[in-house]
């Protein structure tokens, strides 16, 4: 139609093609989205919102911020297949230095669970979402979320993994303080993903990455972590454009009203 809408001839229904995906009620050429794609993907460490704004010649920081966080929803695929064979788990925590915390205690800083499959010697697929405390009820639903039942997941001796079994998982412990190796030893995938993931955050993001934000930013990570030996970056802007059809659109103002209840949750 002259609007450049699309009519069904049933119904005769009006709709666009970008409804329904990431691209609804945008304003901007799907080109100068496609560009943007392409920056976000073509660059191995990502991009921050400033440099978006930036190389696209947006109008404003606001603009560039609200892209990159679409984009990174569209990072997860729906219905993506959970981990299998053997995983690491571990926990990481994301933040600034704590006076008086020992061990898994915090006060501030953001716990990112790091799961990761054994491929050989080497890193598969990884997993990474944050939660709230390392209790059993917290621990638990994360592995079930990320990682097939019936695989070996390979823990530390904290308490928080001792229902895995009841879970329906093979469960390996390795009790840390037994042992004569250290951590990143016993679980070199689990610790060679969180040390990257830090990396990637004082890196790439400056350090300025809120806790209320941290998801959007993991599900980036894991979407290049998961093809860095794709031979071609072709191959990544492929699936972001295939994905960001998939997904459903990301308002501005949800964005922001997601941020605003976790700040009032404390998260």
């Amino acid at each position: 139609m002259s609007d450049g809408l699309l009519r069904c001839r049933s119904c005769h229904g009006r709709t666009s093609l970008t409804a329904g995906t990431i691209f609804q009620d945008t304003r901007k050429p799907l080109r100068t989205w496609f560009l943007a794609m392409w920056f976000v993907t073509s660059q191995k460490s990502g991009i921050s919102a400033l440099g978006l704004q930036r190389v696209l010649g947006l109008g404003g920081y606001e603009t560039a911020w609200t892209w990159l966080h679409k984009l990174r929803r569209a990072m997860v695929r729906p219905g993506r297949d959970r981990l299998a064979g053997s995983v690491e788990v571990d926990e990481t925590y994301i933040g600034g230095p704590e006076e008086g915390m020992r061990g898994r205690q915090t006060e501030t800083k953001a716990i990112v669970v790091v799961a990761a499959e054994k491929n050989g010697s080497g890193i598969g697929r990884i997993r990474l979402q944050r939660v709230m405390d390392v209790s059993g009820n917290s621990l638990i639903p994360c592995v079930e979320a990320a990682i097939k039942s019936g695989s070996v997941v390979h823990t530390d001796g904290w308490h928080g993994y001792s229902g895995l079994v009841k879970a329906g998982y093979q469960h390996h412990v390795t009790v840390m303080s037994r042992s004569a190796e250290l951590a990143h030893e016993l679980m070199p995938r689990a610790h060679i993903v969180a040390s990257r993931l830090k990396r990637w955050l004082a890196g790439t993001h400056q350090g300025g990455v809120q806790n209320h934000q941290l998801d959007y930013y993991l599900d980036e990570f894991t979407f290049r972590f998961n093809r860095r030996n794709s031979k071609a970056r072709g191959v990544l802007f492929y699936r972001l454009v295939q994905q960001a059809v998939a997904v459903g659109p990301a308002p501005y103002r949800t964005i922001i009203g997601t941020e605003r209840r976790a700040r009032r949750l404390g998260q």
